[in-house]
């Protein structure tokens, strides 16, 4: 049985007066089979400290957040694991399961001319 965790790969440029970030992730989609390890790649293009959320989307539901940085949300599996900081990021799923299905979303969240602004891949 192969399961297909679909990854958003848009690239969203957030543009400020004093720069601008682009979020990309990747790969775009990946097939696996159960209990299989899969990475899930997020970079940025200018650094933000451990400011990244990442998100699940199943059909039909609203985006979960899964984690902020490396930290779990409650009632998320311990097989779902974040590291990284700075500018480059790293979802682990460990043994996926055919509910891990659905796409992926990472989002950053930085400050540009002391507003809050977030982008997402």
């Amino acid at each position: 049985m192969s399961l297909t965790l679909l990854l958003a790969v848009l690239e969203l440029l957030v543009q400020g007066s004093s720069g601008e970030i682009t979020v990309t992730q990747t790969p775009g989609s990946q097939s696996v089979v159960p209990e299989q390890t899969v990475s899930i790649r997020c970079q940025t293009s200018s650094g933000v400290g451990n400011h990244i959320g990442w998100y699940l989307q199943k059909s039909g539901e609203a985006p979960k957040l899964l984690m902020y940085a490396s930290t779990r949300q409650s009632g998320v599996s311990d097989r779902f694991r974040g590291s990284g900081s700075g500018s480059d990021f790293t979802l682990t799923i460990s043994g996926v399961q055919a509910g891990d299905s659905g796409v992926y979303y990472c989002q950053s969240y930085h400050n540009i001319n002391s507003q809050d602004v977030s982008s997402t891949s």
